[in-house]
Parts: C-alpha cells; structure tokens; sequence
C-alpha cells in the first residue's frame, strides 16, 4: 500500500549566498517580560560559578564554547533567528572529539518562543552533508517538522532552509537532527515556549538541564559493534567469578543461581542487558559537561527554582536524584501536571520533566545526580547557595540492576525476585472483570494489523482497562524474539534498580493532567502494535518488520484512535509520535490521564494511549533509541482524508 500526501505549498528554500550578512540575534528585546528579566537570559541567578578556562568544551584553537546552554535566542521577535549547523572540534575530559554544533555551542543554544506568536529560524547548513532539525514535541504543519524524506528534503549542504510555524502550546521541548548520526554527535538543544497567559508554575528562577550522552567512536562504528555482538558495549555481565556476589546481592543459593544463569542461557538472553550502549564507550554530559568539570549553578536560598530537564541522549535513561532534596514535578513533556513531590525519578531518552526545588536556608550546597540506568556512569551539576558553602560528594554509583523473568513477562518464573510481583492485588481485581472482553477484542489485531483500516463504530471504554494481555506466540518472524506471552500494565513500576530503598519514585501512575486536555472523546478504533527486535541480528521494528519492509500507519482526520503497544523484547523503548499528542491511560479518570509526546514501554508491558488525529500530512513515529531507529523501529503515519478515500492535500 502506497500513499502519497502532497502539499501545494513551497519549502521556502534560500539560497545561502543570500544570507552571508546574516548574523545570530542574541539581544533580548523585551526585559519586561517576567521570565526574560534576568540577563543571564533564563538562567537568572544561575550563574555558571565556573570560569570560562574550565569549560568541558573548548575550541581546539583556544576560543571557549559555550559550556551549556548560555546562550538564548528569541525565535519569535522581529526577524526571526539564524541557526549555524557546523562541524566543530571539542576537547572533552581531555579528549580530542569533532562535535556537530549549533551557533558554535554543545547543546545548541536554548531557543525560546511564546505561544501564539511565529517562529521564523532560518538554518544555515555549514556542514558537507545534508542536515535537518525536527522541533521535537511541537504542533506545527508537517512540511515544518524536520524529518528528512517525510515531512522535506532536508537541508542540502551549504544552503538554508527558514521553518516558520505558530506556537499552539507552551513548556519545555527541545529540538535535534533528524539527519543519520548527527543526534549523537551534538546536534541537539532546548525549547522553551512561554504561555501567552499566566504561568500556573510560580517560581523565582529556572535552570535549563540538557542531559546527553557522547562517544569518541564514530557513530556508524557504534552500529557495526552492536551488529557483531549484542553484548559489545556490556561490560557488567555475570560471570563464574562473581558468582558469590550474586549469591549474596540476591539471597540465594548456589544453586538457585545456576538455575537462573541456565534458564537465562536457554533463552539467550543477558539479565544485566539493560543498555546496549554503555559507559565503556560514553562520556554522560549535563549541559555539555562531563562530571569531572560539572558546572555550578548560585541558588538564593528560600526561592523556587525551576529545573527545566531534557534528555537529549541518544541511548541512555537517567535516574536523576538531589539528594537531601525533595523534588516536585509540575511538568511532564511540556504539559502542565499535578504537582507530585518526589525523592527520584528516571527520565527516558527525549522525554521533558520540568521540576520545582528550594534549598533551604544553609550554607550547604546540593548536587543534581543524573545517574545512567545501568549504573555504567553519571552526569551531574552543583546547587550552590552565596558564599562558600560546603560542596559534597556524589553519591557512590549504585549496583547495577539485573533483569528477572517477571520483566520478561514469564509470571510463572518470577520468583522472589521478580518486582513485577508488586503489581497491587485491588487494582488487579477491580480490573480482571475487563480482561476477558479485552482479549476478545484484541483477537482480531494481535497477529497482524489487517483490521486496522476497518471502522469500529463503536465507543471504546475509557476507566478499569485489563491490567494483562496473554497474547501467546507472535509468528513476527526473525524480526523478532518474542520474550513471553504475558503483556501487563506496568504504571505504578518505576523500573529495574528503583523503589526498594525508601525513596518516593515517580511512575506515569502518578501523573494527572493539571487542568483536562481538548478533545477527550472515547476512541472509536483500536490497533495493536508489538514493539520486536532480535538482539542477535541487532533488528528492530513494530511487528517483526522494519521500516523498509512496513506500509504506512494510517489514521482518519479527525478520528480518536487508541493504540495498544505490547513490547515483546527486553529492552525499553520511548516511543515518540510526531505532530500529535498521545494522551496515555494511566487508570484515572479519562480528563486526567496525561498527554506526551514521548511513552516510555518497559520489557512485556502493555500500554495504551489515545490520539486526536488532527494533524493532516505524513509523520514520522518512532522508536527514540537512535540506534533502534535506525534499525528500523520507525514507521510513516499518513494522516488521511479517510481509509477509503486517501491523502488530504495539505496547504
């Protein structure tokens, strides 16, 4: 099946000869407005402490980059701005790296908007290749989303390419490349739309937090490693030599271990497979730097501060902790939430947290801890109120955690260990009377996505949806490995390695919408989608098949679709759609359950979220994993006049 959506307007290309006088505004033209009073342009008495001759980052010829995001553009003043895509030499730790940059800085610079207005960017490609940035998490037509091959060409070397769009949102997003390994190499940077009305989040001062990841190793030679070997980049694998440890860390016996390693053989899996790319290749950067020359941030005691988080990485989750400090999140995803105090929280790769801190009345400084999933490494930051407070330590690396078989979705081999067991026994009950209906509505989609193009005419339920899917054997193909045959929710489970110290961990189970989203109709169709992959061939895709061997997604303007993912492999997946929201069921009332652009789908969980098919064009929707992605764990969402009748000319 073959759809094609045209548009009869222009890409508005320039040529770049036009542009040679064109220079990067960083002035601030409105000082009166609340969150550009500071001139430190965003980061308000956050001030890097640091000068500028211990940056992580600086030009091999002597002149600084920017540490971080000091930099602050204005997208929809007068005039616009200009964006310069070049290749950059970085000295990082030590180190010798070529960086692909914006306007000269890793991150990019933080580019503000506000809600209401246009955004005029002109990019200018300084690069050999072709290059593109997708402004990830925005509403916009989708000839302006970025995505080379989908949306436009992509911005052929040495020419420019100007996005114009209107801000329908506000919150805090972030931008990147869209273009082959360029996300990896330092093409990525912050968002942040200002409302056009007031702000429900009262603070005093916000701090941009860009968390990301950076190897030495060529991007393309990352991918033949993992393509030779799964386990490349694992360097925490079990072996005869540390099993008393494992004896000890887990409370069995020698032979329960052996029973374990053996059952994990027969499968062929690794049960410390939590990252496919780890800290024995990357450096974990917090705006730019490593943590070895972390930066320091001043912090009047008593204020509220607000922590603006992206994670720009290109594979790696964070559980991102302050120790001595609670934490309170009012954002997720650039969507106001139900304020939820927290000790820890993990964020997966392109997802946004906006949190509210206040350091108390001290002369004891705090450390922003942003520790790797896999405990392979950490980023970090300084809270530091005025004067010379004590500055602590970073708190020691935790032990890495180890899968189980609950994780696999096997409830019969979970055993003791297996944190899936903490699923609670009330929300399971007041939900299994759904199970039976569910699964027979599912029948019809679980093996193939043949029905999809049929309407069901009918509204689906909202509340008390089945808690487990026992969907059985895929026949996905080699594009897949299917783990178990037990899909379940997994919503108030923060993950392998959190909530068994004491420590308050948010899950999306609690998360709410601050105020009810538009457009909370039921859905009226529903698809099913396998998350699959092969970790042995190093193949990802929806349903066994990769991008090239996929046809297009395809939804009805105007339509509320629901879709249920299953993942079937062990790894976790963000999942991002682009140009709609996804509002995600979270077991609450339906106004409540929260809208993002990124979902997060543990190893044999079943989730689901509803789209208002809104957004007339081509999308692109993917696994945010680069490399998976790559791989081909990306599918084209068509959104189209109807099943029947095909594309919608888009002006």
């Amino acid at each position: 099946m073959a759809v094609t959506i045209y548009s009869e307007g222009k890409l508005m290309h320039r040529d770049s000869s036009d542009d040679n006088t064109s220079t990067p505004y960083e002035g601030n033209k409105n000082l009166d407005r609340r969150n550009f009073l500071s001139l430190g342009l965003g980061l308000g008495l956050g001030v890097l402490l640091n000068s500028c001759t211990n940056n992580a980052i600086t030009r091999l010829d002597g002149s600084p980059l920017a540490p971080g995001p000091t930099s602050h553009l204005y997208a929809t003043e007068a005039d616009g701005i200009d964006l310069f895509i070049e290749q950059t030499p970085v000295l990082i730790n030590g180190r010798v790296g070529s960086a692909i940059t914006v306007n000269g800085s890793l991150p990019g610079p933080v580019i503000h908007m506000r809600e209401g207005e246009e955004a005029v960017i002109r990019v200018h490609n300084r690069l050999k290749d072709s290059t593109s940035i997708h402004w990830h998490g925005i509403l916009l037509p989708y000839t302006m989303d970025g995505v080379p091959g989908i949306s436009f060409p992509g911005i052929a070397a040495g020419t420019t390419f100007t996005y114009r769009f209107t801000l329908q949102q506000n919150g805090t997003y972030w931008y990147h490349s869209h273009s082959g390994m360029q996300e990896q190499l330092g093409l990525y940077g912050m968002l942040i739309v200002e409302p056009a009305q007031v702000d429900p989040v009262a603070y005093d001062q916000e701090i941009p937090i860009v968390l990301s990841d950076w190897t030495f190793e060529d991007p393309h030679q990352v991918m033949r490693n993992l393509k030779t070997s799964e386990g490349y980049y694992n360097y925490q694998r079990q072996t005869l030599t540390n099993i008393d440890e494992q004896m000890q860390e887990h409370g069995l016996s020698l032979g329960a271990v052996l029973k374990q390693r053996l059952a994990w053989q027969r499968m062929r899996m690794d049960p410390t497979d939590i990252s496919d790319v780890t800290g024995s290749t990357y450096q974990y950067l917090l705006n730019g730097r490593a943590a070895e020359t972390a930066e320091k941030h001043l912090i009047k005691p008593g204020q509220r501060v607000r922590l603006r988080i992206v994670n720009a990485s290109a594979m790696s989750y964070y559980d991102i902790r302050i120790p001595g400090l609670p934490m309170t999140i009012v954002q997720a995803d650039g969507q106001n939430v139900q304020p939820v105090e927290v000790d820890e929280f993990r964020i997966a790769v392109a997802e946004t947290y906006d949190v509210i801190i206040s350091i108390p009345d001290t002369k004891r400084a705090y450390i922003l801890f942003a520790e790797a999933m896999d405990r392979s490494g950490f980023a970090m930051a300084t809270l530091s109120p005025p004067g010379n407070p004590t500055i602590p330590e970073p708190p020691p690396l935790r032990r890495r955690p180890l899968l189980t078989m609950a994780d696999m979705g096997m409830m019969a081999h979970a055993g003791h260990s297996g944190h899936k067991s903490k699923m609670s026994k009330e929300s399971h009950d007041q939900n299994m009377a759904h199970t039976q209906q569910s699964v027979e509505n599912h029948n019809d989609h679980i093996e193939t996505n043949n029905n999809q193009d049929k309407k069901q005419n009918r509204l689906l339920p909202v509340e008390g949806l089945p808690e487990k899917l026992n969907h059985g054997s895929s026949n996905h193909g080699p594009g897949s490995i299917t783990m178990g045959d037990t899909a379940y929710r997994q919503l108030d489970d923060p993950g392998p390695g959190l909530g068994d110290d004491g420590r308050k961990v948010l899950t999306y189970g609690k998360l709410k919408a601050l105020k009810p989203p538009p457009d909370r109709r039921p859905p009226t169709r529903e698809i099913t989608m396998h998350l699959t992959g092969n970790m042995h061939r190093y193949i990802w895709g929806f349903d066994g098949k990769k991008w090239s061997e996929s046809d297009m997604l395809l939804f009805e303007y105007g339509e509320r679709l629901r879709i249920n993912f299953i993942n079937d492999t062990m790894m976790n997946h963000p999942l991002h759609l682009h140009g709609m929201w996804m509002d995600l069921y979270a077991n609450h009332a339906y106004h409540e359950n929260p809208r993002k652009h990124t979902v997060n789908i543990q190893p044999a969980e079943l989730v689901t979220v509803d789209i208002s098919a809104d957004a007339p064009g081509q999308w692109a929707f993917h696994c945010h994993f680069l490399y998976h992605m790559d791989m081909g764990m990306f599918r084209t969402v068509a959104v189209v006049r109807s099943l029947e009748e095909g594309p919608i000319h888009v002006r």
